[in-house]
């Protein structure tokens, strides 16, 4: 009994120290990530009231967004339309998340996320960690009280016996950081008096693959043809197969030429893609492909199951179906 009892002690330790491992090898996520159920959010020292609303996914702590930035001071809106909530911090910032796109607008400029915010009874759900960040708050974790706590950080002032150099060893982020962090292009313009945000969100040093507005128009243009009739889901997983095939290397690698290219897209040759006027739904399935969100994985084809047959098109692995299309790879 003693023996069986020591083997399920050490069944035990073991699991805990493998989690343990797993949760610090999620990075500066950690400590949040591990929250369990009942965990609470304050923010300045105040009780958020989002514990009910916490949603922990893959090591990561899922927070609404509204909530949390407005206690924060900054002011929010919410385009249903394109279901983008744009936060404007009380440090200047403008910031743009979108469902389920993990790539983020800040001071219009795109980096990508390691995770996408999502939408969850109708409130934008964004991970603790980076909102902390845009939002220039520090994030620690409160074990005893299992608490994840928010608090504002104040800009660093700039003095004549406090410089940019100074700071930069003060708060262990280098020069070019610094200025990249506060917009601003050379250490010229960092003066005595000068407020600089100290907080610099991870995403800074993933930027986001640019895409031009000729690659956004057609997108739109071709998504709008093959699938108009459809819903956006439909309209996204068009998108999603250009550029699914742009990565592929049996394919061309530019969207232009993927869809002149081949018979796959008669609408090309024909003159109805030159024709072609996206409506709203097709411009923002356009962008939200190009900003990351997919929901075809790897399709690489579509086909309508009820007009396409054949030993090609039966052989393929379908990934996904929606409104009258196949998805597959």
């Amino acid at each position: 009994m003693i023996v069986h009892n020591m083997q399920k002690s050490v069944k035990i330790m073991s699991c805990v120290m493998a989690l343990a491992l797993l949760w610090l090898s999620a990075g500066p996520l950690t400590s949040v990530s591990a929250a369990e159920a009942g965990a609470t959010v304050r923010v300045n020292g105040e009780n958020a009231k989002v514990s009910d609303s916490i949603i922990t996914q893959k090591n990561r702590m899922y927070v609404p967004a509204a909530r949390i930035a407005t206690m924060l001071g900054a002011e929010i809106s919410w385009d249903s339309n394109n279901e983008e909530l744009t936060i404007d911090t009380a440090y200047n910032d403008e910031v743009v998340f979108g469902n389920d796109v993990p790539v983020v607008y800040f001071n219009d400029t795109r980096y990508r996320m390691e995770s996408a915010p999502f939408m969850e009874d109708g409130r934008m759900y964004v991970p603790l960690r980076q909102l902390a960040d845009v939002l220039h708050a520090d994030l620690s974790w409160d074990n005893d009280s299992n608490t994840a706590k928010l608090t504002e950080v104040d800009r660093a002032v700039v003095t004549d016996e406090f410089d940019l150099a100074d700071i930069s060893k003060e708060y262990g982020i280098s020069a070019a950081t610094l200025l990249k962090r506060n917009g601003l292009s050379s250490k010229d313009q960092v003066k005595p008096g000068a407020k600089l945000k100290v907080v610099i969100p991870s995403f800074l040093d993933n930027p986001a693959a640019s895409f031009t507005q000729n690659d956004l128009t057609l997108l739109a243009k071709i998504s709008q043809v093959e699938a108009g009739r459809e819903s956006y889901e439909g309209q996204l997983a068009i998108a999603n197969v250009i550029l699914n095939r742009v990565k592929d290397s049996r394919f061309p690698d530019s969207i232009h030429d993927v869809i002149y290219s081949g018979r796959q897209f008669p609408p090309a040759h024909n003159g109805l893609l030159d024709k072609s006027k996206p409506n709203a739904s097709a411009m923002r399935a356009a962008k939200d492909a190009l900003n990351g969100k997919n929901n075809v994985y790897d399709a690489v084809y579509f086909f309508n199951p009820n007009v396409t047959q054949g030993s090609f098109w039966n052989n393929l692995e379908v990934v996904a179906k929606i409104g009258g299309h196949n998805f597959a790879r």
